[in-house]
């Protein structure tokens, strides 16, 4: 009789896990923003190698036709001394054993598989199947069933995450002695069994006071386990993150919970060096933790503000300065201009700016690190500076998940919608300059990711920002609209590069078009280029190898919109040629006076390294007396011949 209970358990036991791999939890809206997400996997057997098994997810909506939309890799991993296995997002305490983004899980109706094949079988958009399937799951939010999944994937049953923000639930697997399987909306419990079964595990959460620190502070690191250790735990950390390493910081990394506690605490110091790095991140997370000890959470990270951030010699949009900054544009860049009006002036500088056997096209992932560059804030080179906000944010404040507090993002002066371009997979990676696709006049795909028509903003202001045309949109209340002028010429570029588009009077619906031509065409006389422009467009000429002609010569803007269509242009004379000739300044450095010899005479304008305007002196014949600190400043001088920049020190 007893070895038939036997035989009977093990037959029940074998019919109960007639799967090797299941999907045992998911919760795929926790909360609504989608940061607490995860999919929980069971094996038959503790710590079980998911090599060769796959994840596959997909999309139940119309548009994604129940085909696949994420496929997640499972070499590499095992599952735990209970046999789980959770994927999901930082937020999820406690920690994934395999991380992935926030909002990356859809939200029903969708569905997931467990595939014993390789994630090359599943190029995104390929039809849900039963092919290789070892479980899968058919899932919603209060969503109607989808019939086509279920069917495709030999599921009857559609299961529904009843969870809300005040009360998030997963869905859940049970399945008992005698192999009823069962599921239920309950509680999220990941890394745990769902019945309360199991090994026990006790996970640490780590914390500190502050998310951001100076160079040269003292910070503390408090670990703190979920529940008292039986005997002494000993673990480290690692702080390090891509340039942040041991030459940063001093501190224990080496730390012991003593038995019968559950918290111990380092103190962190903070390098203060000379090199100007940047700001950094330092990640906190665990290097050596052991089950049932595992992370509550993990890769904490901390900004560490760099105090050494350089100023550039000139000044940002809202004091702008001129004439500092010379435009990089080779010799007779615009010279096939000449002589030229109307249609063919139009035609010969799309076939400067669009000419396919120079021009390159970027990725619309490399327009970060373009505008890193490009729109870096002059007052301070760790910072971005924001086109409509008028102000600097830190670059590492880039978009990169679903809250847009305090972030900057990717503007397109031209809306995409209304230009008709879009991204495509490839633009998702960011393979730097010396990758590039040819592009010319009719590729308006390109328009997406062209650097002198996107622009660093704050990521709430492009939200309120999105499609409107200009004259609807203004800017924000309270700023100067240094940024007009910019907006103007970077769309006008766009009508010329790119066949297709079109600045219109008015407020137009039709794709392709944006206004208002006129509110535009007086932002462009009213803010004239500067020198904070005249950067950017160097620095976009160094990845696309084109320029904005409305920058370097901004009479253009007239000839082709404005006063003087119809008329022949002439390019005036070139920087060199404007420059003022047998002009000098002495002594130099200075005590205060400055001497000026000149044959007329000129204005003389003195400004900070910052670009900020100090001083103004209008016809000067002789000297002038800088009753100005010691230091380096910039003095230029101005009359109806030209101009002429030149650095100068007080002592």
């Amino acid at each position: 009789m007893k070895r038939f209970l036997i035989i009977l358990a093990l037959f029940l036991f074998h019919n109960a896990w007639s799967q090797v791999l299941i999907i045992n939890e998911l919760d795929p809206d926790s909360p609504s923003t989608d940061t607490e997400e995860f999919i929980e996997l069971k094996s038959q057997t503790p710590n079980f190698s998911t090599d060769g098994y796959i994840l596959v997810f997909f999309n139940g909506s119309s548009s994604g036709a129940d085909s696949s939309y994420m496929v997640i890799d499972l070499d590499g991993y095992q599952t735990d001394n209970n046999g789980l296995l959770v994927i999901g997002s930082e937020g999820v305490y406690p920690f994934p054993q395999l991380l992935i983004s926030e909002n990356a899980i859809q939200n029903g109706a969708d569905a997931v598989g467990i595939y014993q094949a390789s994630v090359n079988d599943f190029p995104e958009g390929t039809l849900a199947t039963q092919t290789n399937l070892i479980d899968a799951m058919v899932y919603g939010t209060n969503d109607s069933d989808d019939t086509g999944l279920l069917n495709l994937l030999g599921e009857t049953i559609q299961h529904n995450d009843t969870g809300t923000n005040a009360n998030p639930k997963s869905i859940q697997r049970f399945v008992d002695e005698m192999d009823n399987e069962t599921f239920a909306s309950a509680t999220p419990t990941p890394r745990r069994e769902n019945d309360g079964s199991g090994i026990a595990i006790n996970p640490i959460q780590i914390s500190v006071a502050e998310t951001q620190f100076d160079e040269g502070a003292s910070f503390d690191i408090t670990f703190t386990a979920e529940s008292n250790v039986a005997s002494d735990l000993n673990f480290t950390i690692s702080l390090n993150n891509y340039g942040f390493n041991t030459s940063d910081y001093t501190g224990n990394t080496s730390l012991t919970i003593l038995s019968g506690t559950n918290s111990t605490s380092t103190t962190i110091t903070l390098t203060d060096d000379s090199d100007d790095e940047g700001d950094e991140v330092l990640r906190i997370q665990f290097s050596d933790l052991e089950e049932p000890i595992v992370p509550g959470n993990n890769f904490v990270e901390v900004r560490v503000v760099d105090n050494d951030f350089t100023v550039a010699a000139w000044g940002t949009p809202t004091n702008p300065t001129s004439g500092i900054v010379q435009s990089t544009q080779p010799d007779g860049y615009y010279d096939s201009l000449d002589g030229l009006s109307d249609l063919a002036l139009r035609q010969a500088l799309q076939d400067i700016i669009a000419d396919p056997s120079v021009v390159r096209a970027q990725t619309y992932a490399d327009i970060i690190d373009i505008l890193k560059e490009a729109d870096q804030n002059p007052a301070n080179s760790n910072q971005v500076w924001l086109l409509y906000t008028e102000e600097g944010r830190a670059k590492l404040d880039i978009q990169t998940g679903s809250s847009n507090a305090g972030k900057w993002n990717r503007e397109h002066t031209f809306p995409r919608s209304r230009g008709g371009f879009d991204d495509i997979e490839e633009d998702e990676i960011a393979d730097g300059v010396d990758v590039f696709w040819t592009t010319e006049a009719d590729s308006l795909r390109h328009g997406n990711s062209d650097a002198h028509a996107l622009r660093a903003v704050d990521a709430v202001e492009n939200s309120t920002r999105n499609n409107q045309h200009y004259g609807q949109y203004i800017g924000p209340s309270g700023t100067l609209g240094s940024f007009r002028g910019d907006v103007a010429r970077s769309v006008l570029y766009m009508e010329i590069r790119y066949n297709g588009l079109e600045v219109v009077n008015g407020y137009p619906s039709a794709t392709g078009q944006l206004g208002d031509l006129a509110t535009l065409l007086d932002w462009h006389r009213n803010d004239p280029p500067d020198d904070f422009e005249m950067n950017r467009n160097n620095v976009v000429y160094t990845w696309q190898f084109n320029r904005n002609p409305f920058i370097d010569q901004p009479n253009l803007v007239e000839y082709i919109w404005g006063n003087n269509v119809g008329e022949v242009w002439d390019q005036p004379l070139s920087l060199d040629e404007n420059e003022l000739q047998n002009v000098s300044l002495y002594p130099n450095p200075t005590s205060g006076r400055l001497h000026i010899n000149s044959a007329n005479a000129v204005n003389v304008e003195v400004y900070s390294v910052e670009g900020k305007r100090l001083r103004q002196y209008n016809a000067v014949d002789s000297y002038v007396d800088l009753d100005l600190a010691s230091g380096l400043y910039l003095v230029k001088l101005t009359n109806s011949k030209g101009f002429l920049t030149k650095k100068i020190i007080i002592e």
